[in-house]
């Protein structure tokens, strides 16, 4: 048996944000390694028994419709699971939303649904089973974060500042994890553009291509089978934070948006209004 069969066999699988996107995806291929149970959050609940119906061979598979931005939702949801004794083995925090606009575009509800879709969401999310995790002395927490967690970029002003924040907070939930011991591994996830719909219309900056959702898919199966604590594709991600610190910012911002386009990247965005990844 692979390395990553044997990760997965057996184990209480939690994805949010999985009736699309790179949820979905991940659903569909970790079906195949047989967990013992997955527990499926979003709130196209539609979508969702769509995807029941395609995982009938999966012998347990549990949908909720489920929003992250709402705590009360999540509570309720993860008291019941904690109760039937369904504590997650793995959660993996996929749900979030973009818009591509100018900051000064966007108005207060904007703001705060990014925000609390992205970050708060996946905070809650965690929050409601950590307790247990500890007490029971496993588990595994991956977050999607972003290459905008890395840099800035024009009309994704909120959004990058949704992933720096869950960046920032796994990278502290790994220091804390590990200080007191708990035996629970934190992933994080920094892809580039992902061709899921959500980012429809961007253009991909040189040496940075959009990824598939079928190849991202794969990269986040490995990383998180091999308990990396960050999974950073494509592999020029690796070197902006390296670039940023050795480059003066005015470098920095000529490399970034006159020889890579990455400033430019969402001049032509599309989108899905109020997409759910």
């Amino acid at each position: 048996m692979s390395q990553i069969a044997s990760y997965y066999r057996n184990k209480t699988i939690l994805v949010t944000g999985a009736a699309s996107g790179i949820g979905r995806r991940f659903t569909e291929r970790v079906a195949r390694y047989n967990p013992e149970r997955l527990i499926l959050w979003d709130r196209n609940t539609t979508a969702l028994t769509q995807l029941r119906q395609e995982l009938s061979a999966t012998r347990n598979v549990q949908i909720s419709g489920v929003d992250v931005s709402d705590p009360e939702i999540i509570q309720i949801e993860a008291d019941n699971l904690i109760h039937q004794d369904r504590v997650p083995d793995l959660v993996l925090n996929c749900a979030g939303i973009v818009t591509g606009k100018y900051f000064h575009q966007h108005n207060f509800h904007e703001i705060g649904q990014i925000m609390q879709v992205n970050v708060a969401g996946s905070m809650w999310v965690v929050n409601a089973f950590l307790d247990a995790m500890i007490a029971r002395g496993s588990g595994h927490i991956v977050n999607l974060a972003s290459a905008s967690a890395y840099i800035g970029n024009p009309k994704m002003s909120v959004y990058a500042a949704s992933k720096w924040a869950v960046l920032g907070w796994t990278e502290s939930l790994q220091l804390e994890m590990k200080r007191l011991q708990t035996g629970i591994d934190v992933t994080a996830i920094i892809p580039s553009y992902i061709d899921t719909g959500m980012f429809k219309g961007v253009k991909a900056p040189a040496l940075v291509p959009i990824l598939s959702t079928e190849a991202m898919t794969g990269h986040i199966l490995r990383g998180v089978a091999s308990r990396k604590m960050a999974v950073k594709v494509p592999f020029m991600v690796r070197f902006v934070p390296l670039l940023k610190a050795i480059l003066p910012q005015s470098l920095f911002d000529w490399v970034a948006g006159s020889l890579l386009g990455v400033y430019t990247s969402m001049d032509t965005f599309k989108g899905r209004e109020q997409e759910t990844s």
